[in-house]
């Protein structure tokens, strides 16, 4: 039989539910499926009551002496505004894992792992809507939009919300094996392993301007030319300026290199159509401008770690779709 795992999980005032639930659904399943020695606690700040953000309120939490004796210690969620996790439940983390806990921030709880300081100088995730004041409060730790969670061994973190199912499915393949994940998913009908990463939900929207300038227009140039060419040449001859002139100028205005900004336009073309229509992929392709089916597989693969076809699957709004 497995080694006995004791999971806490950080209870607060104001978390949602569904997050609170998520590491509880997992693991208790294990020990539900007679799988292992599984048993998970909630613990707060004192021991007593919370109260969800959805008006609930869950009695019989234990206190932060719970924790102390736990494999995996786990802080499922955030509050909303972000702020900074209090001095107790830091030193409780940094002295969970200097005996050998695994620390877990799930969603808006990387937040509180990186508060800790025991993200420095590492790779971590979050939900894409708190990616700048993590970056903001915690420059040394580097953020990767292309995954659903990252885990170092004695510190994991997941991107947002759902994206701690991975996360906790994760953990039980890690320590019992993929039979015993896919059991717990298959019993929890959830998928054992998603395929790609946030990136695939981020909006892009063009940035607002109250003014009209050379690169604005541009922009809204070549979005009506995503299926045609749009090298940095007739980039630059449709916004009258020289080539390094304009390289320089859409840098300044963008953040980013006019081909990294095409090539994003048009995988953002790629996703409504994927999403909306039942074109077959070659014409997908051709209609954003990548030409063949292999570069549009490759772009999309290296932006959003799936596939056109996956995609599709999981994000079309026609019933019926998946043609490949």
């Amino acid at each position: 039989m497995p080694t006995p795992t004791r999971v806490a999980v950080y209870a607060f005032d104001g978390v949602t539910t569904f997050h609170l639930a998520v590491p509880q659904m997992v693991f208790d399943e294990v020990r539900r499926q007679g799988l292992g020695d599984w048993e998970t606690v909630l613990f707060g700040d004192r021991p007593g009551s919370i109260r969800t953000d959805e008006g609930l309120t869950l009695g019989e939490v234990a206190g932060p002496e719970a924790a102390a004796g736990a494999d995996l210690v786990v802080v499922p969620s955030w509050s909303a505004d972000g702020r900074r996790a209090q001095p107790d439940l830091v030193d409780l983390l940094v002295t969970a894992h200097a005996r050998g806990a695994t620390v877990v921030g799930l969603c808006l709880g990387a937040l509180v792992v990186a508060d800790t300081g025991l993200l420095a100088g590492r790779s971590a995730v979050t939900h894409w809507q708190a990616f700048d004041a993590m970056a903001r409060r915690h420059p040394d730790v580097a953020l990767d939009t292309s995954v659903l969670y990252i885990d170092h061994g004695d510190v994991l973190t997941s991107a947002g919300t759902a994206s701690g199912i991975d996360a906790c499915l994760h953990l039980v393949r890690t320590r019992l094996g993929a039979t015993a994940a896919n059991q717990v998913a298959r019993s929890l009908v959830v998928a054992p392993h998603r395929l790609g990463g946030q990136a695939q939900y981020i909006e892009r929207p063009l940035p607002a301007s109250t003014e009209r300038d050379p690169i604005a227009d541009v922009q809204e140039w070549a979005l009506t030319r995503l299926e045609g060419s749009l090298t940095v040449a007739e980039l630059a001859a449709a916004a009258h300026m020289s080539r390094r002139t304009f390289i320089r100028a859409f840098q300044a205005s963008t953040g980013t290199t006019p081909a990294v900004w095409v090539r994003s336009r048009r995988l953002d073309l790629a996703r409504r159509l994927l999403e909306s229509t039942d074109r077959p992929v070659d014409q997908v392709a051709t209609a954003c401008g990548f030409g063949n089916p292999v570069t549009l597989r490759q772009a999309f693969a290296a932006a959003f770690r799936t596939s056109p076809s996956e995609y599709r699957r999981q994000f079309s709004t026609r019933a019926g779709t998946g043609a490949a």
